[in-house]
């Protein structure tokens, strides 16, 4: 089993940067892949960001330039730097984190709000 915990999130004004944490916990060994997805209002949630443990990433188009992902497999945690943001942006942002057993666990997200 692997516990996230996130932060970082919050309310920021159109072009303003936002970074999210997520620190794992418990079965740590067994992580693979570790992401950020979003969920707005009436939408499916999406992927946002995610790398793998042999430090590739992959983006959505619609973050590419302005978001990256990071890890720090020393603390389990991996980040999500948020820069030029954007109203559509807004969106509760979940962690994701994907065990070599091919399980997934989810965090709670935590709300990210761009206002215009």
């Amino acid at each position: 089993q692997v516990q996230l915990v996130e932060s970082g999130g919050g309310l920021v004004q159109a072009g303003g940067s936002l970074r999210l944490s997520c620190a794992a916990s418990g079965s740590t060994f067994s992580i693979n892949i570790m992401g950020w997805y979003r969920q707005a209002p009436g939408k499916q949630r999406e992927l946002v960001a995610a790398t793998s443990s042999g430090g590739s990433a992959h983006y959505a188009d619609s973050v590419k330039g302005r978001f990256t992902i990071s890890r720090d497999n020393a603390k389990n945690t991996v980040y999500l730097q948020m820069n030029s943001l954007k109203p559509e942006d807004t969106a509760v942002y979940f962690c994701k984190v994907d065990d070599y057993g091919l399980i997934g666990y989810w965090g709670q997200g935590t709300q990210v709000t761009v206002s215009s």
